[in-house]
């Protein structure tokens, strides 16, 4: 059986516009999360974060985070020994908002270890505000559990 040029270019056609209509059906079903609810808010603040994160890397060595399944560790450099040190650790999951983590702490020295939820695991980026002697700091990293 021989199909002519005219029921070639109907078919042709036709799944094309099923695939078009497909897409545009698939499309309107996915979730588009912003990153925060008042997201135009907050990015009008950040010219804060860029402050914070200079003042960060004027310290005398990095802030380390050390990681596993079940807890993080931060130290902070030797500048924030023996001061009271106030923040926030915010672990943010970008594929998924049920995911996010974040607890405040206030410490004495150097260390903070912190729990983490059972099965916690993924790409996460860590963003972590604290305060000493009236200055704020701000430190990002990806986190991988």
């Amino acid at each position: 059986m021989k199909i002519s040029w005219g029921y070639s270019i109907t078919i042709v056609y036709l799944l094309f516009a099923g695939g078009i209509i497909f897409l545009a059906v698939k499309a309107g079903n996915q979730t588009t999360d912003m990153v925060t609810p008042k997201y135009y808010e907050e990015e009008l603040k950040y010219q804060n974060v860029i402050d914070e994160s200079a003042l960060t890397a004027k310290l005398s060595a990095p802030v380390q985070v050390e990681t596993n399944k079940e807890q993080i560790t931060i130290r902070f450099p030797e500048e924030f020994k023996d001061k009271n040190i106030t923040g926030e650790i915010y672990l943010y999951c970008p594929s998924d908002e049920k995911k996010d983590f974040k607890i405040h702490f206030e410490s004495g020295n150097m260390k903070i270890s912190q729990a983490l939820p059972r099965g916690f695991s993924g790409l996460f980026e860590l963003k972590l505000k604290w305060q000493s002697e009236n200055k704020n700091y701000y430190y990002e990293k990806k986190l991988f559990f």
